[in-house]
């Protein structure tokens, strides 16, 4: 059974309340023909905010996953979506930041989870203290404002969350958020808002997250056709060129099928037959 010929034609919810149907609509409607809902008065914020006001439970697959079943119990729908963000430094270059964005996609009616992935450079997450509001807007300038939103409060993690001002879209609501904190506060602390509606950048990154989980969903396995036919281990110990000694270089990938869990080995899957011996423990000790 291909992916299409069991999500084509069908609708899923969609766990999100901000906005980010813009993003993934339309790919699955284009690439699946598969239509998306938005549950009405669904709060996403109850798993967890960037703003740590609500901690996150649980892990970034976790938390999507929650939300996506939250959603299809609200609403009675077996097919169900969500995405979940993390932002940090990036794992192969740690001085740039980056974005990590996952799409997740539930269906009970063929008992089948699979999750679609991005990991980009392309953001502006940032955070500073400021002490004036000339600072405040030099801040701003450098992380893509207004088009790109802001918060604003009164110290990195506050005691009172009323304080937490969201969503400055506006070079007034800018000023006055920050000249409010500064009169009973030395300084303020300000970072971008990184929810997807107030976050481009971001939006395009779970732009990428869906389109590989339509990869996923259109990579079925040669056994029985299910969809989702993935890399599930990577297998070090591509060949060094000199010695020919093991590196810990990638030699070949495992694909499995997490219906009938039909593997398969492919090797070199990176282009490379043989490694650099400046990889190689012995050639290069």
């Amino acid at each position: 059974m291909t992916g299409q010929a069991m999500l084509g034609g069908r609708t899923a919810v969609l766990a999100t309340m901000h906005g980010k149907e813009q993003a993934i609509a339309p790919v699955l409607k284009d690439s699946l023909a598969l239509h998306l809902t938005v549950p009405s008065g669904f709060d996403s914020d109850r798993f967890g905010t960037f703003t740590r006001d609500i901690p996150r439970a649980g892990s970034q697959l976790e938390s999507a996953r929650s939300k996506a079943l939250a959603a299809m119990d609200m609403t009675g729908c077996d097919l169900g979506l969500a995405s979940e963000g993390a932002f940090g430094p990036h794992p192969a270059m740690p001085w740039v930041a980056c974005d990590r964005e996952i799409v997740v996609l539930i269906d009970r009616q063929h008992n089948l989870e699979l999750v679609g992935e991005a990991l980009s450079a392309a953001t502006n997450y940032r955070q500073t203290t400021v002490g004036s509001v000339g600072e405040a807007l030099a801040f701003a300038e450098a992380v893509q404002f207004p088009s790109h939103g802001l918060v604003v409060m009164p110290e990195q993690n506050p005691k009172d969350n009323r304080e937490i001002c969201k969503g400055i879209v506006q070079e007034h609501q800018l000023m006055a958020a920050v000249e409010h904190l500064l009169k009973t506060h030395p300084s303020v602390w300000i970072e971008t808002d990184m929810r997807a509606h107030m976050n481009p950048s971001r939006m395009g990154v779970i732009q990428a997250a869906t389109e590989d989980l339509v990869q996923k969903i259109q990579q079925t396995c040669p056994g029985c056709g299910w969809p989702g036919f993935q890399v599930t281990r990577r297998l070090p110990g591509l060949p060094c060129a000199g010695c020919g000694a093991a590196t810990t270089l990638t030699y070949s990938w495992i694909y499995t099928c997490q219906n009938c869990d039909y593997q398969q080995t492919v090797p070199f899957p990176e282009g490379m037959t043989s490694a650099d011996p400046g990889q190689c423990a012995y050639c290069n000790p």
